[in-house]
């Protein structure tokens, strides 16, 4: 087995300088790191993690909080945690995913083996008990997301207003003026205070109320299924709408496969633009889905900085909102012909679809 002895042999330093670098207890040059770092490299050396958090005190392991018994994994989803994944390695950390509830319990439990140096927090609630649990445990944390009061929190998020703002701009400027929203269910107990859909739902709100148009808004939960009944009611409690937003990305595609089973051409009848999903989840949708991209590189990246940035002493990350941005599929075009009581009329000029 290679030792630190071998390591320090190879790079021409002494053995506590090895080990000033390898448990982070004392700063190092730039040239004498490399050395030490290339006879590790050269001589195959493995760290001992183990003894490495015993001497500095930090694991150099930070958790990536994720509830997922009350929110199902999406495509978009994984890039949140890979792109935080590739962000903390950049780093010299690892990350590990803890699928534990929104409730708090669990997360207590953990912290309290001292497993991780920090946590970011995803699937934040407006009135998020986790951060209650945090603070108590002296843990750092960084939110993915944000609560209603943000005074001294590190957080990014998506911002919702202009991401409502574009995709609702973008029907506008296709000559839409009958909108309607498929919005998540808040009367769900699993997200009555769910950021993203709050957030969304007040977005739409305001926006569609800017053009004087008129509010049509219709819960739905986060699946295939749920979409289908969703489009279902669409078309029984607004049948004079021509255009639909979709906030969920299971439910979007569950909205086009419940149009098209009742006879309704994409986007010819109907235009649809899913407000949150990526380009893997729209490619699922025939037609393709119009779609706003939801920023999971950007936002996984950003979120594990800002947490990393509190444990190595740095500046901390000021707070950023990343907008989701449109990526033209194939289901949204000028509305039709206004329909007339006996139907759906099918001669309506249209623009291009985008």
């Amino acid at each position: 087995m290679v030792t630190m002895k071998d390591v320090a042999q190879r790079a021409g330093v002494s053995i506590a300088t090895v080990s000033f670098l390898l448990n982070d207890t004392k700063p190092v040059t730039a040239a004498t790191r490399a050395r030490i770092e290339q006879a590790m490299l050269d001589l195959g050396y493995r760290r001992n993690m183990v003894a490495r958090a015993l001497a500095s005190r930090r694991t150099h392991i930070i958790a990536m909080a994720y509830p997922a018994l009350e929110h199902r994994f999406g495509m978009s989803t994984s890039e949140f945690f890979t792109s935080a994944a590739e962000a903390a390695r950049k780093d010299d950390y690892h990350l590990v995913l803890w699928p534990v509830g929104n409730d708090g319990v669990e997360l207590r439990e953990l912290l309290g083996q001292g497993l991780v140096d920090g946590v970011v927090l995803m699937e934040v609630q407006l009135d998020d008990p986790r951060i209650d649990v945090l603070q108590q445990a002296g843990t750092p944390f960084a939110l993915i997301g944000r609560t209603t009061e943000l005074e001294g929190l590190s957080h990014v998020d998506i911002d919702f207003d202009t991401t409502v703002e574009d995709a609702v701009r973008h029907l506008r400027e296709h000559g839409h003026h009958e909108l309607v929203l498929i919005s998540g269910d808040l009367d769900d107990p699993r997200f009555h205070d769910y950021g993203p859909w709050v957030r969304t739902e007040e977005a739409y709100r305001r926006v569609v109320a800017s053009y004087d148009l008129p509010i049509r808004i219709i819960p739905c939960s986060d699946t295939t299924q749920a979409g289908k009944a969703a489009a279902a009611r669409v078309l029984t409690e607004y049948p004079e709408a021509t255009a639909i937003l979709v906030l969920n990305e299971y439910a979007a595609l569950g909205v086009v496969a419940g149009l098209k089973h009742t006879g309704h051409d994409i986007p010819r009848d109907f235009s649809v633009l899913s407000l949150l999903t990526v380009p893997e989840t729209a490619a699922m949708a025939d037609p393709e889905l119009t779609m706003m991209r939801t920023p999971g590189p950007e936002l996984g990246q950003l979120g594990t900085q800002a947490l990393l940035r509190q444990l190595e002493g740095d500046d901390p990350l000021p707070p950023q909102l990343v907008p989701a941005k449109l990526c033209p599929g194939a289901t949204v075009a000028g509305p039709r012909a206004p329909r007339s009581k006996g139907g759906a009329g099918r001669r309506g000029a249209r623009k291009a679809r985008s």
